[in-house]
């Protein structure tokens, strides 16, 4: 019973500590400027992981890699002192993504099957399709943050990065469910 708790819990607290290190962010740059927001984005990511781990007994690859990413990229920023690091992170991670979801199909491999798993199963061709689902949002990603790193001013760049690309995940998020529904290997 005490396991069941915990692992609803861990659920139910899930998005909040995966979304807080960003939420963090946005309102330490707003107070403190660019590079005290990311020394905290670091900062938070960090324990943001050591709390996954504390609750699961696990660290998901895409939040070990993102973390990786946000250390790599931050640091850089903070030890140039040159905010055009962190801002190319989406771009560079997501472009990366783009292009290893892509070449692994081009492959014969799964993906997505390897980064998800274990949380999710389908089909062959569910599995497809949702790695053209994640490819498309990747690269709409990518794009959207060029356009906007290059565009718009440190402050709007940071409101984008937290409210307008985590709106982006969303939209996809919200496309994939009747591709996992559909291809459900519990359906067939």
């Amino acid at each position: 019973m005490a396991m069941n708790v915990t692992n609803q819990q861990s659920k139910s607290s899930r998005p909040l500590i995966e979304f807080a290190p960003l939420l963090l962010f946005f309102l330490t740059n707003y107070f403190a400027g660019i590079f005290w927001g990311t020394s905290i984005l670091i900062l938070a990511t960090i324990i943001s992981l050591g709390l996954i781990w504390h609750l699961d007994r696990r660290i998901p690859m895409v939040a070990a890699l993102g973390c990786v990413a946000v250390a790599f990229f931050g640091g850089l920023t903070l030890i140039f002192e040159d905010e055009f690091f962190i801002k190319i992170k989406p771009t560079v991670i997501s472009g990366l993504m783009a292009m290893v979801i892509f070449a692994a199909q081009m492959l014969g491999r799964q993906p997505m099957k390897f980064l998800l798993g274990k949380q999710i199963s389908l089909t062959t061709k569910g599995w497809n399709y949702l790695s053209i689902v994640w490819i498309t949002m990747f690269v709409v990603t990518a794009l959207a943050n060029e356009i906007a790193w290059r565009t718009l001013s440190t402050d709007a760049w940071v409101s984008f990065k937290a409210f307008g690309l985590t709106g982006i995940s969303l939209i996809f998020a919200v496309i994939s469910v009747p591709i996992m529904t559909k291809f459900s290997e519990k359906t067939e």
